[in-house]
């Protein structure tokens, strides 16, 4: 079984299982990078990593359309399953055995406060260990932590890593994360979407080709890999 992860545009991507379809922070409708819409989605589970307006922002819309269960930690379910959508609480450390795999919430050093004021929680990163034994690391929005070394313990095949700076890593920490993980395969993500997070992933890639033993991947919002 191949599993498929596309990278929809800034935060937010899509997962083929071959027998499952995960959405990760929909935020599609106002984003100028996203390589589709929300009415073209389907999912089976919403992952939620925080609640900033360009991870949430169409969440609801989202749910709505396709009745997938949302995962998310357990301030922003609370807030989610209020709203009518079915739910799913994790937290930091914490995993659970869902259809698809197992994953894991891990820290992420950021912000989440959700678009209303609402509390939204602590922000988190994803590990998914697929079904068929990839694990896939999506770092989410953080900044650099020393205790992604641990994360790299597990074993990860794919590392999904920001790179813009100012609101997250940039270039320079986003390579010394792949240092510190020591994936198979190191993808950047959340840059370029506005002028403020424009970065040169070619440069970066190549960097971390050149620093590190794993494989990097410039790639383009739409664009898909297997794992």
């Amino acid at each position: 079984m191949t599993v498929k992860l596309t990278w929809l545009g800034h935060g937010t991507f899509f997962i083929d299982t071959g027998e499952h379809k995960l959405l990760v922070d929909p935020f599609l409708t106002d984003n100028p990078a996203a390589s589709t819409t929300v009415d073209a989605i389907e999912a089976d589970f919403i992952l939620v990593s925080h609640g900033h307006g360009d991870h949430v922002g169409d969440l609801s819309a989202a749910a709505e359309k396709t009745g997938a269960t949302v995962i998310a930690n357990f301030e922003i379910a609370n807030w989610a399953g209020a709203q009518g959508m079915t739910v799913h609480p994790q937290h930091i450390g914490g995993g659970y055995n869902h259809p698809f795999g197992y994953l894991k919430f891990t820290q992420a050093h950021h912000g989440s406060g959700l678009p209303d004021g609402s509390y939204g929680g602590n922000p988190a990163g994803f590990l998914i260990t697929f079904n068929n034994g990839k694990k896939l690391y999506l770092a989410c929005d953080t900044g650099l932590f020393g205790d992604m070394a641990l994360i790299g313990e597990e074993g990860v095949d794919v590392a999904v890593l920001p790179i813009g700076d100012n609101f997250t890593m940039g270039p320079d920490d986003a390579v010394r994360a792949v240092k510190l993980i020591k994936p198979g395969h190191a993808l950047p993500a959340h840059y370029n979407t506005w002028g403020l997070i424009a970065q040169d992933a070619d440069a970066w890639a190549k960097r971390v080709e050149t620093e590190t033993e794993a494989k990097a991947t410039a790639w383009k919002p739409g664009d898909t890999i297997d794992l």
